[in-house]
């Protein structure tokens, strides 16, 4: 999986920006403020339709314009895929592959898979579960096509549902469509926790082995999921998941009326995980809560390529230059295959990592 090109227009700090890559390792350097975390933004972009840093499309056009645009030539499977994001500010955004259009961002699946690995990464574990429910949003939908739609559709439903019990005292009638409000964000989430299950399954079968490797042998990780609580199996077949989440909702009725917010659903779901049978989160120290970090990310590299074949391309903002000596290492260790994007703001010597092309971006381009 090797991203060739990328063109840009009035994205973020970019009028118009052309440049093309090596397909192993690329080392964009510079000042601050010159457009890296951009580039690495806007090569995530293409394969989520999100970014990592804006809740909103629009935050992603250049001030003053009203459009953007966002295109990547993709080899991946044997086939060249064209991958086209038209931003608008007041319009629904456009996704096209190959000049198709793209009814739902589920469809960009499998074409352009990403690992992005940036400095706030490295509170994954300390920060709240939000945090880590959109490290596993991130990586499910670039796997599971029905997982990223069934995402979108629960957060539509639940945005419906918190007007809903927000306004019911003044609009009674309102709670006239709350039970299929209720009924239909159980079916999305008996989805959404099913998928979760697996993934964090596998996360628990990659995980510990690099943790153990990264931390030389001294600490156990491990990982859990905590939904909603009448939930017994996550595992088990949305059908059955589906029966608990009703139930769930009906006890929780009245709390969430006199609340009046939405109380019940895997919109409150977390990543559990422990070190040495203690929770990373109240109990690691710095150090180990970034080892975890790391161990995280690389697992879930590994399981892209488990998945698919193809190496994703692993997109590293700056990071490194957070990392210590020995924490540094490992991960340049870990990278030799598929193709690596790393930025930072002075040229670093890299020979260990073979033939690594290294451009120098100033002035909104990219000089080798």
């Amino acid at each position: 999986m090797i991203l060739r090109s990328l063109t840009l227009d009035f994205f973020r700090n970019y009028p118009h920006f052309e440049g093309t890559f090596s397909p192993g390792v690329n080392v964009i350097w510079g000042e601050n403020a010159q457009g890296k975390t951009n580039l690495l933004e806007a090569m995530a972009y293409l394969s989520t339709a999100s970014s990592h840093r804006a809740r909103y499309d629009k935050e992603l056009i250049q001030f003053g314009v009203d459009h953007a645009f966002v295109k990547g030539e993709v080899e991946t499977r044997d086939r060249t895929f064209t991958l086209e994001a038209r931003l608008s500010r007041g319009a629904r955004r456009q996704l096209l592959s190959n000049g198709v259009r793209l009814k739902t961002a589920g469809e960009l699946a499998g074409v352009l898979n990403t690992v992005l690995f940036c400095p706030e990464d490295l509170w994954l574990i300390r920060e709240g579960a939000a945090v880590r429910r959109r490290f596993l949003d991130t990586c499910i939908c670039q796997l599971r096509p029905r997982y990223a739609e069934a995402l979108a559709e629960y957060r539509r439903l639940y945005e419906h549902k918190t007007r809903i019990l927000r306004d019911w005292g003044e609009h009674p009638s309102l709670l006239d469509t709350l039970d299929e409000f209720n009924l239909r964000m159980a079916q999305t989430g008996a989805l959404i926790i099913h998928y979760r299950a697996h993934f964090i399954r596998r996360l628990g079968e990659a995980t510990p082995a690099i943790h153990r490797d990264f931390s030389g042998g001294r600490e156990e990780l491990e990982l859990g999921y905590e939904t909603v609580s009448t939930v017994t199996d996550p595992l088990a077949q949305p059908r059955a998941i589906l029966e608990e989440l009703l139930a769930h909702q009906q006890s929780h009725r009245r709390a969430e009326l006199e609340a009046r917010q939405c109380l019940s659903g895997p919109h409150k779901d977390d990543l559990v995980v422990l070190l040495d049978g203690l929770r990373a989160r109240q109990f690691a120290s710095q150090g180990q809560t970034r080892t975890a970090a790391l161990s995280l990310k690389l697992a879930s590299r590994e399981i892209f390529f488990q998945e698919t074949g193809e190496w994703p391309v692993l997109l590293l903002d700056d990071v490194l230059s957070e990392l210590d000596g020995k924490r540094q290492e490992y991960v340049l260790k870990r990278i030799t295959n598929g193709q690596v994007f790393i930025t930072c703001c002075e040229e670093m010597e890299l020979s260990r990592l073979g033939d690594a092309r290294t451009f120098h971006i100033r002035g909104g381009a990219l000089v080798e």
